[in-house]
């Protein structure tokens, strides 16, 4: 069975949706920042009016939306993008790694974990597992296809 694409398709759908609940902040204001957990920075900038929380938002927004356009190209729905097997293992990486920072804090520190903050880290976690394995199974299933002309 082949569940590379629906795995990867999961990743791409979770960073669009980041995408969109980041760039709302622009519009819905400090409240919305508040609500995702935004640094302080970027709530007293929100709160200001300064150019600092659109700023951040609309680069933050970009990283995601990259993200999806790399699980996207690993699913084999657009081009390949440049150096695929590459971004998706750093990406799948950097992703684990902010997953398992608050587990770990957690895990030694449980006052100072708040349970929204584990949540989080925790969908950090599992998706960096499913990109990972998402694009492991569609490479894997690409070479059988190859090896069967």
């Amino acid at each position: 069975m082949n569940y590379g694409k629906p795995l990867l398709f999961f990743v791409a759908f979770l960073a669009f949706g980041v995408v969109i609940a980041h760039m709302s902040c622009i519009y819905l204001g400090e409240q919305c920042y508040s609500a995702q957990m935004a640094p302080q920075i970027l709530i007293e900038s929100a709160k200001a009016g300064t150019l600092v929380a659109p700023v951040a938002t609309i680069i933050v927004s970009f990283m995601f939306f990259i993200v999806g356009l790399y699980a996207l190209s690993s699913a084999r729905v657009i081009t390949n993008l440049p150096f695929l097997n590459a971004a998706v293992i750093t990406i799948s990486v950097l992703c684990i790694i902010r997953g398992i920072l608050p587990l770990q804090l957690w895990l030694r520190k449980p006052e100072l974990m708040p349970l929204d903050g584990l949540i989080v880290g925790i969908i950090w976690l599992v998706s960096g597992v499913i990109f990972f394995a998402g694009h492991r199974k569609v490479k894997k299933e690409l070479k059988r296809s190859h090896l069967n002309e």
